[in-house]
This record gives C-alpha cells, structure tokens and sequence, in this order.
C-alpha cells in the first residue's frame, strides 16, 4: 500500500489536471479520503465547472481516472478511485 506521500502525489495529480480543466481553479478541492485498502480520492469544482470535469458521456472524468490509475500503479497500489463530488 502506497505511503502518505504517494498518496499526496495521486492528490497533486488529480488537482493539477482539474485546475487546467475549469473556469474557477481557486474553487477546485482535492483530498484524499478514508475507504477501503485503495486509495480513493475525491475532486470537488465549482458548480458552473463540473461539466468540465465530466466532458461529454463521462470521457474527461474517465481519462483523469486512466491517469490516476496509472500514478497510483507506479506508486504501488493496485488501482486507485476517483469520485466527483457536487
């Protein structure tokens, strides 16, 4: 299982993506939170920026969790979650 500052770097990752994605970068919330044994990792944006994260059929929210899973296989976890809190 990943270390504390694997699991900040899973979090920096998803916040830099998320920030270049929306209107409102100030507003983008990024933690990791209590789950199961993989990391899960919540991203909240601004209401009028949340289609933003999502893109059209989900594809925008499904490459960012290509990435994190990516990140999280090289950090040594199995895979990693990303919910998109409103």
């Amino acid at each position: 299982m990943p270390g504390p500052a694997k699991n900040e770097s899973l979090v920096g990752l998803v916040e830099v993506v998320a920030r270049a994605l929306v209107d409102h970068p100030d507003q983008v919330h990024v933690e990791r939170v209590k789950g199961d044994k993989h990391p899960r990792i919540e991203l909240q944006v601004a209401p009028e920026d949340i289609g933003k994260v999502i893109g059209k059929d989900g594809r925008t929210a499904q490459s960012i969790r290509v990435l994190l899973n990516a990140a999280a296989t090289k950090a040594g976890a199995v895979r990693a979650f990303l919910d998109i809190v409103d």
